[in-house]
């Protein structure tokens, strides 16, 4: 029976800001080492073997704006033929796993999903390898299981397994109850029973076992997944649900659309329990918040964790992370700083939840700081905007070596082009002409153009916009090959 991982990587990581951010979340971001969280989980299945039949390559579902990003990091870590599903509005853990579930199931295979979200740090594979390999096992006779990790304190900003009688198997226990995030004194008594285990948002199930869960439970919720999927189309690599079926889907997880509404007295057709839940202890931790970056991060002796350009005296228990700037310290305890070209946010390790109400503030003030960095990713490469005043702004451009921006118009600007590095191909109305270092040319309003990197170095220019209105919306393109919405460059 194939073991089918599923990465999900729909997430917006708000709580992270200003590092995450809508366009650019957690995720696809690097916090320890080299590789970014979603690169992590998909190496964690390297040498990953199961007693139950053969591992598949992933399958990724994420939203449809991070599909380049996705794919690209993917691909860096030789990870290409990961199948990957656009999810054209969030609408949280479950629906997705519903429509992984579908896409296995359409193939003919009712595989074993491995449910892993992409924003998780494992720091023993090994350990992961085990519980998986227990969890599968259990799995291929029916039950739904959760992954627990041993709670190391009484934390109160997780969900709780109530663990029941253990498994003949001895790995794992059946599951009594899921507990939301409990009060300090709640999870301390909990800690102390060494009863319950965190909930991890680790799932291991069979695609028909969750399908048939969600068709008692959440009728509505498999009704829309099934015409999302059914009205999907492959756009190049991609598959894209209908995105008209797909917004109509409840919004639920995993555990609230059905784990948590389980009969636990119930057994499967082959005498297994209904749900079970194998402990689990390898480093885990879902970096949702600074302060839990800080928590496995690797302290300085007073207990810092710095990363970047950072010089502290006399500070004690704090996170410091520069990206851009040298960030200085002097005197603090238990805070997190953290520095971006256009952000700084200071927080106390205890308000470290609070975070997200930065990033409310900014979309209700309809401030661009929540969305985006001022570097934005394109399949072609990167701009970044480097000045902007009244009917004017200035973006440094990148374009890979061999990619294109669309062949495109504009209604209300200008552009002049000027090439830093690197050679541009450039067709501007009727004309297709080549600019080297310190040559430059100007785009009139309202003329066809295209940008394009014929060489083997990444293309650098700096573009001077004038006009009325300078949005990322003012475009009308013609031909992408990329298959890109009017959406922007």
């Amino acid at each position: 029976m194939t073991l089918q991982p599923v990465i999900l990587s729909g997430g917006s990581g708000s709580r992270l800001w200003p590092l995450s951010r809508e366009q650019f979340p957690k995720q696809l971001h690097s916090f320890q080492g080299e590789y970014t969280l979603l690169q992590q989980t998909a190496q964690r299945l390297d040498g990953l073997q199961v007693s139950t039949g053969k591992v598949a390559v992933p399958m990724v579902v994420c939203n449809e704006q991070h599909r380049f990003l996705v794919a690209e990091q993917l691909r860096a870590i030789g990870c290409e033929s990961a199948s990957i599903m656009l999810e054209p509005v969030g609408r949280n853990t479950a629906p997705a796993v519903t429509v992984a579930a579908l896409a296995c199931i359409d193939k003919g295979d009712d595989a074993i999903l491995l449910v892993m979200p992409a924003d998780h740090v494992i720091s023993d594979p090994s350990e992961f390898h085990r519980a998986t390999n227990v969890a599968a096992e259990l799995a291929g006779d029916g039950a739904l299981v959760a992954f627990g990790i041993r709670p190391a304190h009484a934390e109160t900003g997780y969900g709780y397994i109530h663990m029941g009688d253990v498994l003949p198997n001895g790995n794992a226990s059946a599951i009594k109850a899921f507990v939301e995030k409990p009060d300090a004194d709640t999870a301390s008594a909990m800690l102390e029973s060494g009863e319950f285990v965190w909930n991890s948002g680790i799932f291991v199930m069979r695609a028909s076992r969750w399908l048939e869960q969600l068709a008692a439970q959440q009728p509505e919720m498999l009704a829309t997944c099934q015409r999302a999927y059914a009205g999907a189309v492959e756009d190049l690599d991609f598959c894209r649900l209908d995105a008209e079926a797909f917004a109509a889907c409840p919004s639920n997880s995993i555990d609230y659309a059905v784990m948590e509404n389980l009969n636990y007295e119930t057994q499967t057709p082959s005498g297994q329990v209904a749900a079970a839940v194998v402990p689990v202890d390898a480093g885990w931790s879902d970096l949702g918040v600074w302060s839990a970056l800080w928590e496995v991060g690797e302290r300085d002796g007073s207990g810092n964790v710095t990363r970047g350009d950072i010089l502290t005296h006399d500070c004690r228990n704090s996170l410091f992370h520069a990206e851009h700037r040298l960030v200085a310290a002097v005197g603090v305890e238990d805070l997190l700083v953290v520095e971006t070209v256009d952000a700084v946010m200071v927080a106390h390790k205890d308000n470290a939840q609070e975070v997200k109400k930065i990033v409310e503030q900014l979309a209700a003030d309809g401030r661009s700081e929540g969305l985006m960095h001022r570097q934005v990713y394109r399949p072609w490469g990167t701009y970044e905007g480097v000045d902007a005043g009244e009917r004017f702004q200035v973006k440094r451009i990148v374009v890979k070596p061999g990619a294109a921006l669309s062949l495109q118009m504009h209604h209300h600007r200008a552009e002049h082009w000027i090439v830093v590095k690197g050679t541009a191909r450039v067709t501007c109305g009727d004309k297709v002409f080549l600019l080297s270092e310190n040559q430059s040319t100007y785009i009139p309003i309202g003329e066809t153009h295209r940008l394009e990197n014929p060489g083997a170095i990444p293309l650098e220019l700096i573009e001077v916009q004038s006009g009325g209105y300078l949005g990322e919306d003012d475009i009308v393109r013609f031909e992408d090959r990329y298959g890109r919405e009017k959406l922007a460059k």
